[in-house]
This record gives C-alpha cells, sequence and structure tokens, in this order.
C-alpha cells in the first residue's frame, strides 16, 4: 500500500483534474488523502465567506468519500494564496498529516492565481516535510522528500493560453463514471462556475477535457501528469508504475 496525497487550491480542481486516477488507486487498496489549501470561500454569489466554505468543505468531504478517501483543508482564504513562511508552514504540516509517499498537485502555470501558489508551496513543503527544524506543529516528520507529480492546468493552457503538454497520462476510460460522481458533489458550483466562467455545464466541461486529454494519447479519457525530478526530489516513476496497464504516452 502507498500513501498518496493529492492537493490542490479549491473543492473541485481535484475533481476536474485529477480523481479518476485517484480512484484507479484507491481501488488497488492505496490510501488517499485529498487535500485543498484553500475552502473555495469566494466561489458563491449567494452566500458570505463563512457559509460558502462550510459548505464547500462538505461537498469536498463527500467527494472523496467516493473512493474511501480522507479530506483535509489547510484553511487559507480564497484568492489569499502567496508562498510566503507562513502558508508554507501550514501546507508542510498538512503533508507531514498525510504522512504521504506520493504527492499530486497543482501545475506550476495556470490561469488562476491560488492554483499557481499552491504548486510552489506543496513543492517547497515537500520538501520541508523531512526537515527536523522547520517547526509546523504536532505532526510527525516525513522520513523522506516525496515522489512528486503536476497535473494538468485547467484546459491545459497557461495564462497565455499556450499549452502545456503532459509528459504521460493515466488511461481512466473504466473510472471516468466514478470521477462524474465526485464531481457531482460539488452542487454549489453550477451557478458559480456559470457566472464567473460563462461555463452553462459544469460537468460537461469537465468530461469534453478529460476526452480531449485521452485524444491526444490515444485513448477515450485520460488525465495528464508530469513528475518533478529536480535534485533532491525522488527521480523513480512511482505514479507510472502505480497505474501499470493505464499508463500512456503521446502519439
Amino acid at each position: 500500500m502507498t500513501r498518496i496525497l493529492a492537493i490542490h487550491a479549491h473543492p473541485d480542481d481535484i475533481e476536474t483534474l485529477c480523481a479518476a486516477t485517484l480512484a484507479l488507486l484507491a481501488g488497488q487498496g492505496h490510501a488517499i488523502t485529498v487535500a485543498t489549501v484553500t475552502a473555495g470561500d469566494c466561489g458563491s454569489t449567494e452566500t458570505d465567506n463563512e457559509t460558502t466554505g462550510r459548505i464547500r468543505k462538505s461537498e469536498a468531504a463527500a467527494a472523496a468519500k467516493v473512493i474511501g478517501a480522507d479530506y483535509l483543508c489547510v484553511g487559507i482564504p480564497d484568492l489569499c494564496v502567496f508562498n510566503d513562511d507562513a502558508t508554507r508552514r501550514k501546507v508542510t504540516e498538512t503533508i507531514r498529516a498525510a504522512q504521504p509517499e506520493l504527492v499530486i498537485t497543482a501545475s506550476p502555470v495556470d490561469y488562476h492565481p491560488d492554483h499557481e501558489a499552491v504548486s510552489a508551496l506543496v513543492r517547497d513543503a515537500c520538501f520541508a516535510a523531512p526537515v527536523k527544524n522547520y517547526k509546523t506543529g504536532e505532526a510527525k516528520l516525513l522520513a523522506e522528500i516525496p515522489h512528486l507529480y503536476f497535473c494538468d492546468p485547467i484546459e491545459g493552457r497557461d495564462r497565455d493560453n499556450n499549452k502545456v503538454m503532459a509528459e504521460f497520462a493515466v488511461n481512466v476510460d473504466g473510472f471516468f463514471e466514478t470521477k462524474k460522481k465526485m464531481l457531482s458533489a460539488h452542487q454549489s458550483q453550477i451557478a458559480w462556475v456559470e457566472k464567473q466562467h460563462g461555463i452553462a455545464d459544469y460537468a460537461g466541461a469537465m468530461a469534453d477535457w478529460t476526452k480531449r486529454r485521452g485524444k491526444h494519447f490515444g485513448v477515450g479519457c485520460a488525465e495528464g501528469f508530469r513528475q518533478y525530478r529536480t535534485h533532491p526530489y525522488p527521480a523513480s516513476p512511482l505514479l507510472q508504475e502505480l497505474v501499470g496497464g493505464a499508463l500512456v504516452k503521446p502519439i
């Protein structure tokens, strides 16, 4: 059994980008923790920050429960995520609490400032998690730096609309319905995504992207990843090995 942490900025980011891969891994018996750095408390026009955050954390926990995963929230306010010492310590404490051997996080480039900040925070927190003199809280130190992977940016593009290609992908044809079920837990976001993003079909947009990524790799549905291998992060292909026959390379 491998302990896996998927940590992104907001509730529904993980469901949009890598939930089917997590479902595959959970089905193999691996221990999955889903975490968000914020509660997504700005994601509503109908409720205030406190109420919105409470609703969205409940939805995130329900989505994680679909695959038997735990859910954690770091607790940074939405649209207030920065790569500073205080936030890095909180993210490091969350990683220590999850004790992962493998971490999946946000792309370093994406349309949303919180996404990009989370990517840098998690990268640096993975480095800090085994460091004894980097004090964070009560959670146990990691034994070593975990394997680190970035999922796709939203719709596979950076802020300048340039394509960001995945290094490899996971064929998730058999887990797409589970992914849809996990995303459907985020009912509060249907109206918000239509207002803020102009997307009337929340689930349909996710499906379109997952199928487009699949086309890039010659399968029906796929989720893309890149591994961070810079010294001293582990370079062995742990995620690629865990997904086994579902691993696909670009065509």
